[in-house]
């Protein structure tokens, strides 16, 4: 966090200093590096005025107090900071969240895991395990990149420029396979 101090009309002393960057590292959770900050510390006959702007990676917030003493406009600009910076990281997860929950609603493909001797006995199948796979639209090549990701042998992708759902798997030679079914 890199830290920009202006007085005007104010000495600017170490214990000041400090006691803001005590204040600041409450941002370190809320706001990605890197993060400018700039303190404008003012000093009037009858106010001590503290403006604090921060600029980081996903924009930039802005927050000033008037109070009798510095250490006090300090903390209630930096308290106002901190909020905006909270509400800001909660308002972008839950936006992540709903895309994310709205993508898996939508498509979702289940796999059946089916039990070997199951199908020679004649008995009829067994279905062992079942789970919901999430579907994403993507293009084979970061389908491949998500496939070295990924510790199953597959994945299972919606098309980017067809829209149709496909599978791409690993083969026992290393190679990939793509299965991309008929229409």
């Amino acid at each position: 966090m890199n830290i920009e101090y202006v007085g005007k009309q104010f000495e600017l002393s170490d214990s000041i200093k400090e006691y803001t960057e005590g204040k600041l590292s409450k941002l370190d959770r809320f706001v990605e590096d890197p993060v400018e900050v700039r303190v404008i510390l003012t000093s009037d006959k009858l106010r001590q005025l503290a403006d604090v702007h921060v600029s980081h990676r996903f924009g930039s917030l802005q927050a000033a107090d008037e109070s009798d003493t510095m250490r006090d406009s300090i903390h209630d600009a930096i308290d106002k900071i901190v909020k905006q910076a909270r509400r800001s990281r909660n308002k972008f997860q839950d936006k992540r969240r709903r895309a994310d929950r709205h993508v898996h609603e939508e498509s979702r493909w289940p796999l059946e895991v089916l039990e070997g001797p199951s199908l020679k006995s004649g008995s009829g199948p067994k279905v062992i395990k079942t789970s919901n796979i999430p579907i994403k639209p993507m293009s084979v090549d970061e389908a491949a990149l998500a496939l070295e990701a990924s510790i199953h042998d597959f994945v299972v992708f919606r098309d980017s420029t067809s829209e149709i759902i496909s599978v791409l798997y690993r083969r026992r030679d290393e190679h990939y396979g793509l299965v991309v079914p008929e229409h």
